[in-house]
C-alpha cells in the first residue's frame, strides 16, 4: 500500500489563482522521490497539503491508507509530530537555543516518555555528526551546520516521512553535498521515506525518481536510473 496517494488534487486560493490543476500520484514507503518546478509551479503548494499545513480545494489526499478529510484536528498534529519530519530552506532554530534543547523540540509534544528524551536527542544528533556541537547555541553554527540540526531535529521522533524543503537552498555547495549526502543516507540506510522539493537538478539527481510539475500540473513523472554519487556532488 502507498504511504501517500494524491488523485486530481485541486488548489484554487481565495484571489481565484490556480496553484494545482489535477495533480495525482503514488509514494511507496521507502521511497526517495525529488519534487521539482521552478517558482511558482506549485510544488510548496504541494509540500503545504502533503505536511498537512494547508488543505486541497478539491481532490483526494490520502496518508498512511487515511484521507486528510477523515483525520480530526487533533490527529493532523499528532501525525505531523509522530509520522512526519520537516527540514525548510530557512532551517526555523531557535537562536540562542543549544543543539541539544533545539532537537528536543518535538518530543516535548509528543507521548515519548520523558525518560527517554534526552537518549534520542543525542542519537539524532549524532546521526548527523553534531554530538561535539550539542551544548553550543544555534546561532553561533554555520549554515551547514545548523541545516544538520534541522534535520537531527526532523529524526528525533522517527518519522514515516521526512520533508526535505529546498534543503540545500542557503548552503554552500560542500555544506549542501554534506546536507544531501545525510538525507541520502536517511532514505538508504535507515529507510525513511524523502519527499525533497528542489528546483536545482543537482539536488534531484540524488533521488530515486524525480517528478516536474510546471503551472500546476504534472509534467513528467521518471524513475532514476543514475543517482549522483556522493563525490559527484557539483553546484
Amino acid at each position: 500500500m502507498s504511504l501517500i496517494n494524491v488523485e486530481n488534487l485541486e488548489k484554487v486560493y481565495p484571489d481565484g489563482t490556480s496553484a494545482l490543476r489535477g495533480v495525482s500520484f503514488s509514494i511507496a514507503s521507502g521511497e526517495f522521490v525529488a519534487i521539482m518546478g521552478p517558482s511558482g509551479s506549485g510544488k510548496s503548494t504541494l509540500l503545504h497539503i502533503l505536511g498537512f499545513l494547508d488543505r486541497p480545494s478539491s481532490g483526494k489526499y490520502s496518508f498512511d491508507g487515511k484521507t486528510i478529510a477523515d483525520y480530526t484536528p487533533d490527529e493532523i498534529a499528532k501525525v505531523r509530530n509522530k509520522k512526519m519530519g520537516f527540514v525548510f530552506q530557512a532551517f526555523n532554530l531557535l537562536p540562542r537555543v543549544s543543539v541539544f534543547e533545539n532537537v528536543k523540540l518535538p518530543l516535548l509534544y509528543s507521548d515519548v516518555k520523558r525518560s527517554l528524551h534526552n537518549e534520542l536527542v543525542m542519537k539524532a544528533i549524532k546521526s548527523v555528526g553534531l554530538e561535539h556541537r550539542a551544548n553550543h547555541e544555534s546561532i553561533k553554527l554555520s549554515g551547514g551546520e545548523r541545516q544538520r540540526v534541522a534535520i537531527a531535529r526532523a529524526l528525533v521522533n522517527n518519522p514515516s516521512v521526512i520533508f526535505a524543503d529546498e534543503p540545500t537552498g542557503n548552503l554552500d555547495s560542500k555544506s549542501g553535498q554534506t546536507v544531501m549526502e545525510i538525507i541520502r543516507d536517511l532514505n538508504e540506510k535507515e529507510g525513511h521515506t524523502v519527499i525533497l522539493i528542489t528546483h536545482e537538478t543537482y539536488t534531484a539527481g540524488h533521488a530515486q525518481r524525480v517528478i516536474n510539475i510546471l503551472d500546476g500540473q504534472i509534467a513528467s513523472d521518471e524513475k532514476i536510473n543514475h543517482r549522483h554519487q556522493a563525490n559527484h556532488f557539483i553546484k
